[in-house]
């Protein structure tokens, strides 16, 4: 469906200038960096933490874009926009919901709307999947349960679907009524009420209750009443709309639904319930608790629309798992591999090839998509859609799976390089002859396909030790120290040391994508790699060497000086190549005594730099000693104010202004009064801060995992490992893992120092961490060989292993070998 622009002004309410041509909406954006389709898109200009919407409307222009909603038209040059239309409104949020709300109001058809702080994707992905056949179902894509992913996900409702299905999250007060204006659901679905997003709400109460309020005008709510808080005000609710009908769930009392008994297996699980006073049986292929939570509740929905218990017993063993991310992996001959096999839908590819747009590290991209099932789209206007994307993003080879993309192969010839097979094993019989080499690979296919095959071919081959990396948290922590900064505040990211451990370009390609100012790194060579995998951000150089002289000039990085002797070199080669106005970062040493001019070398330096006009200064700096902790808060006082004096100094002698900035990440929460122009993060995007406020709103990044490769029983009194340091007190079951010191798992762990989590439980290590394995004392615990191990992440963390070895988590991160394995993620 599409709307006038003429019409959407009227819907929004809108003041509209620079007319321009009243061109048909279909697409609506928020994100500048997502353009598919520029003549049919409406811009939403939203404010940013770091940048408003609106900085981005001369370069969306340029990109074919004509149509904008903004709340400030002063910040525009109408003179550079001759045929946009920009609709200026109040507040672009609310413009986009209002949009939303009117679209969605159109559709009659049944909406469920489904909250809770965790399982609201899996819920709604499951009911997809059991009600899919035979509905034409519209669904968030995703997790779009925000305040401005609610809109997107309501927009995609047209026509011919039947049902539409939508989450929505809250994290404080006040969100919630704003939502149900736009979903408007029939049917109300709770889940889980958990910790999540704890921190907005008084109590759990509250939070409970302002979850609620999406179902205020529902006609029926479903959720488990063995949540005695959620079950009170639930009924609180339904006396305030008495029209609302209620279906409970429950494992201990009488309830519409009661769960009487599961029978669980490896992978299966067999759940007997009573529904009517009538026993019935199901089975799901999981194990886990969650998942028979998440079923129980699918159960519960399927049954109030009049699901009978005996389809319900055919559809759920056929439940899929939901793949909640992208995971990119080293691949054979140099490649990455960005594996998303398990569903294939046009909302989904949008999301996938942006995530490969993000990724530098290659010149070529590659697309591998099976044929998308199920998509309610006639298959000619689907696949032309699909080719149309594809050929936005730059691909440089397309391979399609499946018999409908082979049907439509003609639609895609704009593509560079394209090839079809009727099917995955036809692809991978053909695979040796494919010449992979050198390039990012996305895989995205639907689960019935088992693109899986594909991943497992194209994967490197190594140990089965391997770092987890959460793009999707290294995002959350950037925007949770942005929150803390002021207004104009800048960020210059650390990724120094192989980025704390967590890999390179990576790393930097995300910040770049996530609007970071500046990068920094330790050494030349580190910034060279950068540019060469596409990084265009401006790079610090903090340890400056006259080797590494050449590469900063071949890169354009800036050199940190730090001595008399650095500056003077580097000035000789610059006078030597004619080059004038470098751009440099002055050092000041402030009280860490490391590198840096002291605070008697200022007024020599400034005389060195008011003659020099070889050097741009960009900005002048100082890192504290220990901002972390109450303790030299006096110290680090007296630090600032030796830093500004010098600072002051070099500008008075310059005649420009710089950058100044003395935070690293510890400063950012405690000493917000050292921010200035810029602040430098480093260990705080890992996840790990001094402060016990900021740790708690931070979120993990990185975790380390390994496999048993052999487990056996040893008898009391037999040692266990070299010099015999582990001794069995008693009859015991001794676990070897796979990851050494040689991994970065330090020795100081050995006998009882160090623990790994082993299916859920703490198990301490015996005997001595040797270079390649490790034992654990895993007596009592349920484990068999090539079970996963957790060495550090959630539980235990990267901190608790510092603190066990007596080091700091610097260390533990930065140590972890190269040849384990990096596995990135995006939720």
């Amino acid at each position: 469906m599409s709307y006038r622009i003429s019409e959407i002004k009227e819907i929004v309410g809108a003041e509209l200038f620079l007319q321009g041509e009243d061109a048909f909406i279909e697409h609506l954006l928020t994100d500048s960096r997502k353009l598919l389709f520029p003549a049919s898109s409406l811009f939403f200009a939203l404010p940013g933490q770091s940048r408003n919407g609106t900085s981005f409307v001369e370069s969306l222009y340029e990109k074919g874009l004509r149509n904008y909603v903004v709340k400030n038209t002063e910040q525009i040059d109408f003179r550079s926009l001759p045929l946009a239309n920009v609709l200026r409104v109040d507040d672009v949020l609310e413009a986009l919901q209002k949009l939303a709300s009117f679209h969605r109001h159109r559709f009659n058809i049944p909406v469920i709307g489904i909250t809770g702080s965790n399982g609201k994707t899996i819920v709604k992905e499951w009911l997809s999947q059991l009600l899919g056949d035979d509905l034409n179902i519209v669904r968030s894509p995703k997790s779009y349960n925000s305040q401005a992913g609610v809109p997107l996900s309501l927009w995609r409702m047209n026509e011919s679907n039947e049902l539409g299905i939508f989450e929505s999250g809250i994290s404080t007060t006040g969100e919630m009524a704003r939502l149900r204006e736009m979903i408007d659901p029939r049917i109300g679905v709770v889940t889980f009420i958990g910790t999540a997003h704890a921190a907005g709400f008084e109590n759990t109460e509250q939070k409970i209750r302002e979850k609620l309020k999406l179902f205020m005008n529902s006609e029926l709510v479903i959720y488990n009443k063995d949540d005695e808080r959620l079950d009170v005000a639930v009924k609180e609710l339904q006396q305030q709309n008495e029209t609302i009908k209620i279906f409970t769930r429950s494992r201990k009392s009488d309830a519409d639904l009661l769960l009487k008994t599961i029978r669980k297996s490896e992978d299966q699980s067999l759940l007997t319930c009573v529904y009517h006073e009538k026993e019935f049986s199901f089975s799901i292929p999981f194990s886990d608790e969650a998942a028979v939570d998440n079923a129980l509740t699918c159960c519960a929905v399927l049954l109030s629309i009049d699901i009978p218990p005996e389809d319900i017993q055919q559809k759920m063993p056929h439940l899929r798992p939901v793949e909640m991310r992208l995971e990119m992996k080293q691949g054979m001959n140099n490649c990455s591999v960005i594996n998303d096999g398990y569903s294939a839908d046009l909302n989904s590819l949008g999301i996938a090839l942006d995530f490969l747009e993000q990724q530098k590290q290659h010149l070529k991209r590659t697309v591998i998509l099976s044929d998308v099932m199920q998509s309610g789209k006639d298959a000619d206007k689907l696949y032309s859609k699909i080719a149309s994307v594809l050929a936005q993003k730059d691909i440089h080879r397309f391979i399609g799976i499946g018999p409908e993309l082979s049907a439509h192969s003609d639609l895609f010839g704009s593509l560079k390089d394209v090839i079809f097979y009727l099917s995955t094993e036809e692809f991978l019989a053909a695979l040796p002859g494919l010449h992979f080499k050198d390039e990012t690979i996305l895989l995205k296919g639907a689960r019935i396909f088992r693109f899986e095959k594909i991943s497992h071919a194209l994967e490197q081959r190594v140990h089965e030790t391997l770092l987890e990396i959460n793009l999707h948290a290294l995002r959350h922590n950037l925007k949770t120290y942005r929150h803390h900064l002021s207004a104009g505040v800048k960020i210059m990211a650390m990724v120094k040391a192989f980025s704390y451990g967590s890999g390179s370009f990576e790393i930097a390609n995300l910040l770049q994508h996530a609007g970071v100012e500046y990068l920094a790194v330790a050494y030349a060579d580190e910034g060279a790699d950068l540019r060469r995998a596409g990084i265009t951000l401006p790079i610090m150089v903090m340890n400056t060497e006259p080797s590494g002289f050449e590469s900063i000039l071949k890169y354009k990085l800036e050199p940190e000086l730090y001595s008399f002797r650095i500056l003077e070199e580097f000035r000789d080669l610059l006078t030597q190549k004619g080059i004038t106005g470098y751009p440099v970062h002055i050092k000041i040493d402030s009280g860490m005594h490391r590198l840096g001019f002291e605070e008697g070398d200022v007024e020599s330096l400034s005389e060195k730099l008011q003659q020099d006009n070889c050097f741009k200064i960009v900005s002048v700096f100082s890192h504290l000693a220990g901002s972390d902790a109450a303790m030299h808060d006096d110290f680090t006082s007296v630090q600032s104010t030796i830093f500004s004096h010098a600072a002051d100094k070099i500008r008075s002698a310059v005649g420009y202004d710089f950058m100044r900035h003395i935070s690293n990440s510890a400063a950012v929460y405690r000493h917000p009064q050292l921010q200035m122009d810029m602040v430098r993060l480093g260990i705080g995007l890992y996840g790990v801060d001094a402060s016990p406020v900021m740790q708690h709103r931070l979120q993990h990044v990185a975790t380390l995992k390994t496999t048993i490769s052999q487990v056996r029983n040893i008898k009391t009194g037999e040692s266990i490992g070299y010099s015999r340091k582990g001794i069995a007190q008693q009859d015991a079951v001794i676990a070897t893992v796979r990851i050494g010191y040689a991994d970065g798992y330090p020795r100081i762990l050995s006998n009882g120092k160090g623990k790994m989590l082993v299916n859920g439980n703490i198990a301490p290590v015996i005997g001595n961490v040797c270079m390649d394995m490790t034992m654990l004392d895993i007596t009592g615990i349920d484990a068999a060989e090539g079970d996963e191990v957790i060495v550090f992440g959630e539980s235990p963390t990267v901190s608790d292993l510092a603190d066990w070895a007596d080091t700091i988590s610097y260390e533990i991160l930065t140590n972890i070998s190269q040849r384990v394995k990096r596995v990135y993620f995006e939720e």
